[in-house]
């Protein structure tokens, strides 16, 4: 019997091929992202209370199908994205657990984005149920975590395409970013206007960037660089966790100096790595070139 190479289940294998694996792990991560994006103007707009404590509808059927305001919306979309998003994650954890090829570091930083899953998903029914600061929170961190795991697995699964000259851009991104980050925050933000939803958003939308950028940044860095390069590559994660985690409370006046501090001291270490680590390419390069 022979087969005809246009059929459906050829031109489906066609696409896996050309989409594997690494495609639907960027794919979640863009999505894990927008739903964290989502849920911050779901908060700073108070949309969560639109719904009166109700959970998983809102004020228009199931699945709040036709909001029945603008705050409402906005709570909807956030839920129809992390729908989205949640079966984006199982999807993945599945196929990082079936495919042989996949490295079992990643499928376990996958899988536990997906027992964590479950978890944010109660959080989030718990911030439109009972709206606590303590809840509000937790759901906030649950998801930073779950992106992490993401990011992670990301740029492991990439790490082979990935070279020196990613570890500059991420840097230099980080050094872009960062001031832009201050501006947002409350500390500059509230003096210029209200912090009003819009910039808290973009604020954490820079936010995720700087993770992403120290991420990506150690730990390729820790395959192309060595000696004096490693210690701000290193030193760039924790320290982001800083800035997010103080300048999340810079509303308060009290942490608006550690904030600057941790901010400032990120800075540092951004323009220190890329002096680093371009001095270091350098190196190699002249003397790959008198070797030859």
């Amino acid at each position: 019997m022979s087969y005809d190479n246009h059929t459906p289940d050829s031109r489906f294998r066609s696409l896996i091929d050309r989409f594997g694996f690494p495609h639907l792990l960027s794919a979640t991560l863009i999505l894990v992202a927008a739903t964290i994006l989502l849920g911050i103007a779901a908060k700073a707009t108070g949309s969560g209370l639109a719904c009166e404590a109700n959970w998983p509808q809102c004020d228009a059927g199931p699945y709040n199908l036709l909001p029945g305001s603008l705050p409402s919306f906005y709570e909807w979309f956030h839920r129809f994205v992390a729908m989205f998003a949640g079966f984006a994650i199982i999807g993945s954890a599945l196929a990082a657990w079936r495919l042989p090829d996949v490295d079992r570091r990643i499928a376990g930083l996958v899988v536990l984005g997906m027992v964590l899953t479950p978890i944010q998903v109660a959080l989030g029914r718990e911030t439109v149920q009972q709206y606590t600061m303590n809840i509000l929170s937790l759901h906030f961190w649950t998801a930073v975590l779950i992106f992490t795991l993401f990011l992670v697995a990301t740029v492991l699964v990439w790490a082979p395409r990935l070279t020196g000259t990613h570890v500059t851009g991420a840097l230099a991104l980080g050094i872009v970013a960062l001031p832009a980050h201050v501006v947002l925050s409350p500390v500059v933000g509230s003096e210029i206007s209200t912090y009003s939803p819009t910039m808290q958003m973009a604020q954490y939308g820079v936010t995720l960037t700087l993770l992403g950028a120290a991420i990506v940044a150690t730990m390729v860095g820790r395959r192309r660089f060595t000696g004096r390069a490693l210690a701000p590559l290193l030193a760039a994660p924790p320290l982001v966790i800083g800035v997010l985690f103080f300048g999340r409370q810079a509303v308060n006046p009290a942490l608006e100096v550690p904030y600057l501090v941790a901010a400032a001291a990120l800075f540092v270490t951004f323009v220190a790595g890329l002096a680093l680590t371009r001095g270091e390419s350098a190196s190699s390069g002249t003397a790959d070139a008198l070797s030859r």
